[in-house]
């Protein structure tokens, strides 16, 4: 029987050192040939750490990186940073059969073997997509939030997408795609060893054309703790309304009517109603109340995952520590 493909990640990584190795450790856990960081800010805790894995490589982005990348240095923008360096990571051979561009608070989760998988897909693929689910906050009526995180996912079909996220999210659904505020399309593997392969945050591209048709692994979950507490969004809201996941420009929320956009309604309820505005629409949207719960898993929406993150930090990283 031969051996199922090889895989690993590629990520541009700017994040506290116990978020980047849980990161890691959790990918590992899962069977990952390789694991490549590129720190986007110095963290030499963290860079001691990897390279002292056999499976992770570590790459430190700093101006003279950059200079030696591009003509004009590093970008400003995170997006074209994690393209570049996801593409970088192509080229150098990155010695596995499947690579994927994955975030650092994005962590799959397959329900079998994902090299397995990936042997299942056609020889005629690609690259191959994993769907996200989003996490919700714990409830402060939830008997057990220190237990299996609660995630929500959405159709992929467009009107039924629309018609659930209506259903789901009564105050504020029209306003969203999915009920999610990141992304709804996941990420790629790319298969390596092709010529003219690029990476871009979403989708792969060969000789400049995106895959439009990716494979699909069904059998694989990608966890985007995107707003995992009140705290967590609240540390990064500021900067993902000025140039991240709910910059001015983005489109609004697909088949529904007249809604603005979520920078938009976002600045709206702080305009309106300050942080109490902003509370109850991160109630509404993102906290796994008892109703929210209900809702969700009557439309098959609802997943419960224990992601464990602390316990495979001690395993490939002795010394940072098993606490979550």
């Amino acid at each position: 029987m031969s051996q199922p493909p090889t895989w690993g990640l590629v990520a541009t990584i700017k994040a506290p050192t116990r978020e980047t190795l849980d990161f890691a450790a959790h990918h590992l856990d899962l069977g990952a040939h390789r694991v490549f960081i590129y720190l986007d800010s110095p963290d030499p805790a963290a860079q001691a750490a990897l390279r002292a894995h056999p499976k992770c490589r570590v790459i430190l982005c700093d101006e003279a990186y950059w200079r030696r990348r591009t003509r004009r240095g590093r970008p400003d923008r995170h997006q074209p940073r994690q393209s570049l360096n996801a593409t970088h990571c192509l080229d150098r051979r990155p010695q596995v059969d499947w690579l994927a561009h994955v975030d650092v608070d994005e962590f799959l989760w397959p329900a079998t073997p994902l090299g397995a998988q990936l042997a299942d897909l056609p020889a005629s693929a690609m690259s191959a997509r994993v769907r996200p689910i989003e996490a919700l906050a714990p409830d402060s009526g939830d008997p057990a939030p220190a237990g299996p995180r609660w995630f929500k996912s959405c159709a992929l079909a467009q009107s039924r997408r629309r018609e659930e996220t209506d259903a789901i999210y009564p105050g504020f659904g029209p306003h969203l795609n999915g009920g999610f505020l990141s992304h709804v399309a996941g990420k790629v593997f790319v298969r390596t060893g092709l010529d003219g392969l690029s990476l871009r945050i979403h989708n792969a591209l060969r000789h400049g054309v995106k895959d439009d048709a990716p494979a699909l692994l069904p059998g694989t979950w990608l966890c985007h703790l995107h707003a995992e507490s009140w705290d967590h969004w609240q540390a990064r809201y500021r900067f993902r309304l000025r140039r991240g996941s709910y910059r001015p420009g983005l489109k609004p929320a697909p088949l529904s009517r007249d809604a603005p956009t979520l920078h938009a309604l976002l600045q709206r309820l702080e305009a309106e109603g300050g942080e109490a505005a902003l509370r109850r629409f991160y109630t509404e949207v993102c906290t796994a109340t008892p109703d929210l719960r209900a809702r969700l898993a009557a439309h098959g929406r609802l997943h419960a995952v224990d992601l464990d993150l602390g316990a495979g930090r001690a395993r490939h990283f002795p010394g940072h520590g098993a606490n979550r």
